[in-house]
């Protein structure tokens, strides 16, 4: 190639993206809505239930907050014993793969609510 002629262009126009996240055909219905495929989860009573908890910063810039570990409920259950929590510690949670995470470091706190709820709870880490 000399150095006066331009490489070729492509054709741009021409190329269409590719639509990946169109569904032509779908038997059982809307595609995102997996509830049907999910496995149903032992809602088992509070004493039977190994909880961990734990205070952590790792990933979240320097920020405490306490983990709740090993549960074997519902969404549901897990989702009304947060709420509970977050009162309880006076701070803001969420629910993330059935781990309960609360703002700032409430170990002790939590631990003893916990077990005067019946689970089956210890601390865990420094």
């Amino acid at each position: 190639m000399s150095s006066k002629q331009k490489p070729a262009k492509a054709n741009v126009a021409s190329a269409r993206p590719l639509d990946r996240g169109r569904v032509v055909y779908s038997e059982f219905g809307n595609a995102d809505n997996t509830d049907a495929l999910k496995r149903a989860v032992p809602d088992l009573p509070p004493n039977q239930q190994s909880l961990r908890v734990e205070a952590s910063r790792a990933g979240r810039k320097g920020k405490t907050v306490t983990i709740i570990r090993g549960f074997q409920a519902s969404q549901e259950t897990l989702t009304d014993l947060l709420k509970t929590l977050k009162a309880h510690c006076g701070a803001g949670g969420t629910l993330k793969e059935n781990e309960l995470e609360l703002q700032g470091d409430h170990k002790q706190k939590i631990v003893e609510f916990l077990l005067k709820l019946g689970y089956k709870a210890k601390g865990s880490g420094g």
